[in-house]
């Protein structure tokens, strides 16, 4: 079986050194003439030479790699948030290596030390289970610049976030203002910083309007579809007329739920939900939620992280995107007591 191509092959048949085929391979030929750099890339394209990863590091300085550690692949919001990443980074020619961790916090420390291990510039952490001792202990003893997004509850450094107390505001007022008083929320488990503060927005959006937070109407479960089915049976006994639920995919699965128990969305019961994944506008009803713009928080993200990278002594950068309420057809006006 024939061998990888070698630098060396590159040279011998271009006629030049290995020095010379580094240097121009590697951006620094500027001092060989355009002829003997066209003829160094037309023999690489040829032979299908692919630079030798770590020597290229060694030479540039750089890896040009930044890791992304996300809880969840599966879920849309963080492919959603990694495109976005993607984007920005191949416009900067990086290359993002993309770990999802399940929420194990054991697995996602293995993780942050063999990105490190590879040299990566860079890391954006998008999970709630690397904790402050990870980040001490690995990123800052090698001294590895990173960005946290809204997820992760440690309060330093940089960090992308959206408004998710505001955004739970919303859609709890949208309810009210439709009739609904008896207004259910469909929490998780351990719920994130994010998942928290949408929480405390649902509770000071019923205190604003005169009514009383009832923990009986606060119904808790997986934050995946099959959290949102398993939990319909009792978003049912709660009664209420409308239901904040803390993710679509949580609300796509009560969708199901709600189903098979002969309940119809809007006429007997109002839905809410909050991301305004792709699927939102594809279920029967669509369903209102909140939007989060996260594909630019996955741009923006990057060129933070990349502001970083180049100035490792600047202040911390802080960054709040907005959010917005789409109102489609799984919500509607109450009538009833």
């Amino acid at each position: 079986m024939k061998g990888k191509v070698r630098i060396v092959d590159v040279a011998k048949k271009a006629g030049v050194s290995v020095t010379t085929v580094s240097q121009i391979l590697n951006g620094k030929g500027s001092r060989f003439s355009q002829e003997t750099q066209e003829r160094v890339r037309q023999v690489r394209d040829e032979l299908g030479y692919v630079p030798d990863f770590n020597a290229r590091n060694l030479i540039v300085g750089s890896a040009k790699t930044i890791g992304i550690i996300i809880p969840n692949i599966a879920n849309p919001f963080f492919s959603t948030f990694v495109r976005g990443v993607e984007t920005a980074a191949q416009a900067g020619d990086f290359i993002p290596l993309i770990l999802s961790g399940d929420g194990n916090p054991d697995l996602e420390r293995q993780y942050v030390e063999q990105l490190i291990q590879r040299t990566v510039d860079g890391l954006i952490i998008a999970s709630p289970s690397v904790d402050q001792a990870t980040i001490d202990h690995f990123l800052k003893a090698n001294q590895i610049p990173y960005l946290l997004i809204d997820q992760n509850p440690i309060d330093e450094g940089d960090r992308v976030s959206t408004d998710d107390f505001e955004g739970a505001k919303m859609a709890v007022s949208h309810l009210l203002a439709l009739g609904h008083k008896k207004i259910a929320m469909l929490s998780c488990y351990n719920p994130a910083l994010n998942q928290k503060q949408r929480l405390e927005g649902y509770k000071a959006q019923l205190l604003e309007a005169g009514l009383e937070v009832n923990e009986q109407l606060i119904i808790e479960s997986s934050l995946d579809k099959k959290g949102g089915y398993n939990a319909s049976e009792a978003v049912i006994k709660t009664g209420a007329s409308a239901v904040f639920t803390v993710n679509d995919e949580m609300a796509i699965g009560l969708y199901r739920g709600l189903g098979e128990h002969g309940l119809k969305i809007p006429t007997d019961i109002s839905i809410v939900g909050y991301d305004n994944i792709d699927l939102a506008e594809y279920v029967s009803p669509k369903l209102t939620t909140v939007s989060q713009p996260v594909f630019k928080m996955g741009q923006v993200a990057f060129k933070l992280l990349l502001d970083r990278i180049n100035n490792p002594h600047a202040p911390a950068q802080r960054v709040k995107l907005p959010v917005e309420l789409v109102i489609r057809d799984s919500s509607q006006r109450y009538y009833g007591q």
